[in-house]
């Protein structure tokens, strides 16, 4: 059995962007597309449903982005934090 970073692709309501791809981008996400709906056994998903679970889960798993993210918030906790002793 392969072994994918995507798992079954939730129903939310979607906002709609604009997205210009290469062919050959294209063409993997069907590809992708195709192999996940086997694996999970549900029919292929439309590729372009892939982008948003595969930008959430890089972004889920980027440690850099992580920490930066975290350090981010903690300044912004203790900006926000000083403001309040200020009041």
């Amino acid at each position: 059995m392969v072994k994918l970073k995507l798992g079954p692709l939730s129903d939310e309501k979607p906002i709609k962007i604009t997205l210009e791809l290469p062919a050959s981008l294209h063409r993997d996400l069907a590809l992708y597309a195709e192999i996940l709906g086997r694996v999970t056994g549900q029919p292929a998903a439309d590729p372009v449903r892939l982008i948003v679970p595969m930008l959430q889960r890089f972004i889920a798993t980027d440690r850099g982005f992580a920490k930066t993210r975290n350090e981010a918030s903690a300044q912004r906790g203790a900006a926000a934090d000083s403001e309040a002793e200020r009041r």
